[in-house]
């Protein structure tokens, strides 16, 4: 078995949230968040910020770290066992481009219910609900910007 560390974004523009959808060969389709592995000499939050960047288009700033998620997957070689860090950002517009090397064909931003039902993958909807718990309570401090 394999570890891998990757690196993401919930950004949140205007009370709405960035996904992107994936379709890889037909086989790989759903709705994720931006993320990323790490790179070496790179922090955590420098990855978030550039695969959101890399993934999507979008410019966000880090509001707080959310916590992690971690799953396995099988690839021909080995099991891969990973572990996402997730970061709460700001969107500076509701600009987005999928970034169609890595099989991203469509992208944009949607409100907290649609983007709960659009995610494929339950421990994404978990970060989701953590996050969008977040921003509600900074808005309502005012400390959202």
């Amino acid at each position: 078995m394999k570890e891998a560390v990757s690196c993401g974004g919930v950004v949140i523009f205007r009370g709405k949230i960035l996904l992107l959808y994936k379709n890889y060969k037909d086989r790989y389709k759903g709705w994720v968040f931006p993320k990323g592995t790490v790179e070496q000499d790179e922090t955590y939050e420098e990855t978030a910020l550039r695969e959101v960047r890399e993934e999507t288009g979008a410019r966000g700033t880090i509001v707080k770290y959310l916590g992690s998620s971690e799953y396995e997957f099988n690839t021909q070689e080995d099991v891969i066992s990973k572990k996402v860090h997730w970061y709460l950002m700001t969107g500076e517009s509701y600009y987005s481009k999928p970034q169609k090397e890595e099989y991203f064909t469509d992208s944009g931003y949607y409100k907290y219910h649609e983007a709960y039902y659009l995610l494929k993958y339950e421990n994404e909807r978990h970060i989701l609900e953590n996050a969008y718990k977040e921003y509600t309570e900074l808005r309502k401090a005012g400390k959202w910007s």
